[in-house]
């Protein structure tokens, strides 16, 4: 805890059996209160290395919802734990846990209600192993999403997050998509809802055993992010309703 906040941290997972020691060893428990790994399917061991560790929260899925239905459950379990700072780790070690402590006291402290890990202030991005294509379709889509959207993230793509549970309760993330653009719907719905994010600089790590998705996913991600953009300046503009919308009580 924080003052009386408690804090939760999220472990989306999938074939993560290899990196969820080291990640969890990192988790900074003088503040962290409950841990949540949902495995999405996996057929390796995940689950079973988690129970090893004494992960006490651990829900398993019995056939794979994709990235966005894990982040659900995710989700679900904490609000359900009454977890008041909700924080979003990937289990594959491409994030160091090490920032959990100052994306948590800018929330506890109620100076934002939303932080982000960004891989792009500073030079953590490529000097981490991104791949050089996606690093150029990390900093077009950006820009793209800001000039539509009106805001001015330094990357809207990182898998690091942490969030208020005012924030969870007031975006319909369960109107999102169960696939990689999840991540982005959610960041449109915040805003939309009235918040501003915070970024912090985050190293990263890419390597074997770090999740990554291949060009094909990546290109069908790129197009998700486009049509989110356009949707929410739509909805901005009352020209549509797009249903990601429709159920955010705004701020």
């Amino acid at each position: 805890m924080i003052g009386n906040k408690k804090i939760g941290v999220v472990l989306p997972a999938y074939r993560a059996a290899k990196t969820i020691e080291i990640t969890y060893n990192e988790i900074p428990f003088d503040i962290v209160d409950e841990v949540i790994l949902v495995d999405d399917h996996s057929p390796d061991e995940t689950a079973e290395v988690g129970r090893q560790l004494g992960i006490k929260h651990i829900i398993v899925h019995h056939e794979n919802r994709g990235y966005g239905g894990n982040q659900k459950t995710c989700y679900d379990k904490a609000l359900e734990l009454g977890c008041d700072i909700v924080v979003m780790l990937h289990p594959d070690y491409q994030y160091t846990p090490k920032l959990i402590h100052s994306m948590c006291y800018l929330i506890a402290n109620e100076v934002y209600e939303v932080v982000l890990g960004s891989r792009i202030l500073g030079k953590g991005a490529l000097r981490g192993g991104m791949p050089f294509y996606k690093y150029v379709a990390n900093r077009l889509l950006t820009l793209g999403q800001n000039i539509v959207i009106g805001e001015k993230l330094s990357e809207y793509h990182t898998g690091y997050r942490a969030f208020s549970r005012n924030v969870l309760q007031r975006i319909d993330y369960h109107q999102n998509s169960d696939d990689f653009v999840f991540d982005n719907q959610m960041l449109a719905q915040i805003f939309f809802a009235g918040f501003e994010i915070a970024e912090i600089t985050c190293p990263t790590k890419y390597f074997d055993e770090a999740s990554s998705i291949n060009f094909r996913r990546s290109s069908i991600y790129g197009l998700g992010v486009i049509k989110t953009s356009l949707e929410y300046r739509l909805a901005r503009w009352k020209l549509a309703s797009p249903k990601i919308f429709e159920g955010i009580r705004k701020r």
